[in-house]
């Protein structure tokens, strides 16, 4: 099976209206993002691209995605890799080179690209059949997540269509709820890859050490589900969220389903052995998937920003 043909059943599956509130819509859509995680994260990655940018293309007002489509959002740089926005008669050019590309080698028809412009950075929506758009797949070299279709993709003068203003992308509180659906994802991962564990537990094939472990991940997993539960609800809901609100909220989020991610991978083989990673394939390929998917975070700077959002009083039940 294609990526192509893997993920569509997933991205048919979101519920996907012009509303961005309200009526279930984001539990609904984080928990087929962590269905699907647990099965498949490389499918699990691709689909909460596409819901991201289906969504930035209604919170900026761009142009709806056509039927059928399969979206990435390319918002990775580095010190060497950059793309410049140029504006032009009727429209914009993009040039440069974009890194980390999931699903550009794969099931993507269009992206949602980060540009650099000379009035700041802005969001470019693109058509990957146009003529300037060259993909190279061979630069990535991880064994984990190899089937997102991952690649680099080089820019030369590609038509492009502004979606929002100068750093719109960056300046909204769908970027940070964007992030509490990558954290779905990563929650999916962690299920996926205890459930050997799961599987020994029921079976009585666990020592009282492996029981521990057991309930350990499942203690983590408990907590990562219901701040995601707990976020979903808010979202849900009638009231707007402010940019520090949101981000305060996502990196929360993250931090408790990071933290049962390492849980899951940890205990799952201290518990169990080798023997799953070299007789599972399966499980083996979870574990290097999982393990690059969660890498996302930014760790203890994400800890040391939410840290820098701490009220002086905590919240009580």
């Amino acid at each position: 099976m294609t990526p192509r043909e893997a993920v569509r059943p997933v991205l048919d599956a979101f519920r996907i209206d012009p509303s961005p509130r309200g009526q279930g819509r984001t539990r609904h859509n984080l928990g087929v993002l962590a269905a699907a995680a647990a099965d498949d994260l490389d499918v699990a990655r691709l689909a909460e691209a596409h819901l991201d940018a289906l969504t930035i293309l209604g919170e900026l007002d761009g142009t709806p995605a056509p039927a059928g489509s399969c979206w990435g959002v390319w918002a990775a740089e580095s010190s060497t890799d950059r793309v410049r926005a140029k504006p032009v008669a009727g429209g914009w050019r993009l040039t440069g080179r974009k890194p980390f590309c999931s699903g550009a080698a794969g099931p993507c028809t269009h992206a949602l690209a980060t540009a650099h412009a000379d009035d700041g950075r802005r969001l470019f929506a693109l058509d990957l059949g146009a003529e300037g758009v060259a993909v190279r797949p061979q630069e990535w070299r991880a064994l984990g997540m190899r089937g997102s279709a991952a690649a680099t993709v080089d820019l030369d003068d590609v038509p492009a269509e502004p979606v929002g203003g100068p750093e719109a992308y960056l300046e909204r509180p769908g970027f940070w709820h964007g992030a509490v659906a990558v954290a779905a994802a990563w929650f999916g991962g962690a299920v996926g890859v205890a459930a050997p564990l799961r599987r020994a537990g029921v079976d009585g094939r666990l020592d009282a050490h492996g029981r521990a472990h057991l309930g350990a991940v499942d203690a983590d997993l408990a907590a990562a589900r219901a701040v995601l539960r707990e976020a979903a609800g808010a979202l849900d809901g009638p009231a707007a969220e402010s940019v520090p609100a949101a981000r305060r909220r996502a990196l929360r989020v993250r931090a408790v389903v990071e933290s049962a991610v390492e849980s899951a991978l940890q205990r799952t083989g201290r518990a169990l052995g080798p023997l799953p990673m070299v007789r599972d394939a399966g499980h083996a390929q979870r574990v290097a998937d999982l393990e690059v998917y969660v890498r996302q975070s930014h760790a203890e700077r994400d800890l040391a920003t939410l840290g820098e959002l701490v009220d002086a009083e905590g919240e009580l039940l």
